[in-house]
């Protein structure tokens, strides 16, 4: 029997950023997608796919930081890793920056046109598939903390994720994770390990419901 094959996608929460950090990442025994790999087991194979800052949209003009709008490498990469059974979505958050002068809103409709849509549509060049979706909603930023000074209004803004991302869910007919009620690091952005183990067996739970 072949693997299902399961890509997550995502920004630096996919990566594993280490909270109040210099650009560390977490080891593979405690990033998510390399947790759910041992939940899953042998009969699937996690493909990471995290990158720092990555966007939806956005292009991030800090030097360093090119190619980070993930709407031109969400097609490339699902081609890449072809055929795959299902994706893990974890995006949006870096969205919220202040300079980029987004609402929830806004960010909900750019997520589920270049990215849902996208995903659910593109069919395998080498089976008779087309790829699942578990799209997790992001955390709440707590803006009382210096790495937070860029998400001016973020707090506010990633409280209204929940129920954006669970309409895209409920509209696209696709899963739903919910991250929004785990608390984050000190940095106030990202996760600390034990959040990463929790949400590793939110997500595979719910890939387990699902028809692959």
């Amino acid at each position: 029997m072949s693997k299902k094959r399961i890509l997550c996608f995502g920004d630096s929460y996919v990566w594993g950023y280490i909270p109040d950090s210099d650009h560390e990442r977490f080891g593979e025994n405690i990033r998510f997608p390399k947790v759910l790999q041992k939940l899953l087991g042998r009969n699937f194979e996690i493909i990471e796919e995290g990158l720092i800052s990555r966007t939806l949209v956005s292009d991030d003009k800090r030097p360093g930081k090119e190619g980070r709008s993930g709407s031109q490498y969400i097609i490339p990469c699902l081609d890449s890793h072809d055929p795959i059974d299902a994706v893990v979505l974890m995006l949006g958050t870096n969205e919220l920056k202040a300079s980029y002068r987004k609402t929830t809103k806004q960010i909900g409709k750019l997520l589920e046109k270049h990215f849902v849509k996208v995903i659910l549509a593109r069919k395998s060049q080498f089976r008779s598939i087309q790829p699942k979706l578990v799209l997790v909603v992001p955390p709440i930023i707590n803006e009382k903390t210096d790495y937070a000074k860029y998400y001016v209004g973020g707090t506010a803004k990633s409280k209204l994720f929940k129920k954006t991302y669970s309409q895209i869910a409920k509209t696209n007919g696709c899963k739903l994770v919910d991250s929004s009620d785990l608390p984050v690091g000190t940095d106030g952005v990202h996760f600390d390990s034990a959040e990463h183990a929790k949400l590793a067996k939110r997500i595979a739970s719910e890939i387990k419901s699902m028809k692959i």
